[in-house]
C-alpha cells in the first residue's frame, strides 16, 4: 500500500501564522525551495527558473522562448513580421502571474537580490508584450501596473545597497526610479494613476529616509561643526576647523 496522501500531519507542524507565513526551505537535493503557508495548505516554488519548475518550449520559460524568437526575427531581417498573438500574449501573462507570486514573498523575506531579478524579469515581460502584441488590448493590459513592478524593483534594489552600507548607491538607485515613473506615458486608467502616485509617495519617502540614516562623512561633520561653533561665535575654533575642512577638499581634488 502507497504511503497515505494525507497532508494534516505537515501542516500541523506548521500553523498558519499571516505574519510568518512564507520561509526559504532545503530541498531533498540540496536546493532552495520557497514555501508559502497558506489557511489550507501549503505552497512550494523554485527559488530559481520558472516559479512551478516546468520548462515550456524547451527552455526555462515562455518569455525566454519568445525572446528568443524575436532575436532570430530579427537578425534574419523579420523583426516586422514577428508578433504576439492573443494565445502567446495570454501564456506570458499566465506566467507572469508566477513570477509575480514569488517575488512578493521573496520581498517579504527581504531576499534583495531575487526579488530585483524577477521584478527585471517581469518589466521585460511587459516591454515584449507592450511592443509586439497583437491586439492593442493586449498591449495596454500590463501597463497599468508598470509603477507598482518599478516600485518593488527600485526598493528591493535599494535595500540590497543598503545591506552592504552604499548609502548614496541606494539613494541614486532610488532616484532613477522616481526618474522612471514619472516619465511614464499617462494612462486614463484609474489603477495606473494610483500605483503611479503610490509609488512615487513610496519612493519619495525612501530617498528621505536613506538621506536621514547615510553616516555623515569626515567633511559633513566637519562642515557641521563648523556650523555650529560659527553660531555659538566660537572663531578659534571655527578657523581650525575651516583649516582642516580645507585640507581634507585639497586630498580630495589630488
Amino acid at each position: 500500500m502507497s504511503d497515505s496522501a494525507d497532508l494534516r500531519k505537515i501542516l500541523k507542524s506548521w500553523p498558519y501564522d499571516p505574519e510568518q507565513d512564507a520561509r526559504i526551505i532545503r530541498g531533498d537535493d540540496g536546493r532552495d525551495l520557497l514555501q508559502v503557508r497558506t489557511p489550507l495548505g501549503i505552497e512550494q516554488y523554485e527559488t530559481d527558473g520558472r516559479p512551478d519548475g516546468t520548462q515550456p518550449h524547451g527552455v526555462e520559460s515562455a518569455l525566454e522562448y519568445y525572446q528568443q524568437r524575436l532575436n532570430q526575427a530579427k537578425f534574419s531581417g523579420g523583426e516586422s513580421d514577428f508578433d504576439l498573438g492573443p494565445q502567446e500574449c495570454s501564456e506570458l501573462l499566465q506566467e507572469g502571474t508566477l513570477y509575480y507570486l514569488r517575488y512578493v514573498r521573496l520581498f517579504q523575506l527581504k531576499d534583495w537580490a531575487r526579488t530585483v531579478r524577477d521584478t527585471a524579469r517581469n518589466l521585460r515581460a511587459f516591454d515584449l508584450l507592450h511592443r509586439y502584441a497583437r491586439r492593442e488590448e493586449d498591449q495596454q493590459f500590463l501597463e497599468k501596473w508598470r509603477p507598482y513592478v518599478l516600485r518593488v524593483h527600485t526598493s528591493a534594489g535599494a535595500m540590497l545597497e543598503l545591506d552592504k552600507g552604499a548609502y548614496d548607491e541606494a539613494a541614486k538607485i532610488t532616484r532613477e526610479g522616481i526618474r522612471a515613473i514619472e516619465f511614464l506615458d499617462e494612462l486614463e486608467d484609474d489603477t495606473f494613476k494610483f500605483e503611479r502616485d503610490r509609488s512615487l509617495t513610496a519612493l519619495r519617502t525612501l530617498v528621505s529616509q536613506i538621506q536621514k540614516n547615510r553616516p555623515l562623512s569626515e567633511l559633513e561633520r566637519l562642515e557641521q561643526q563648523l556650523r555650529r561653533a560659527i553660531d555659538k561665535q566660537e572663531f578659534e575654533r571655527a578657523a581650525q576647523l575651516r583649516d582642516r575642512i580645507r585640507e581634507l577638499r585639497q586630498q580630495h581634488i589630488c
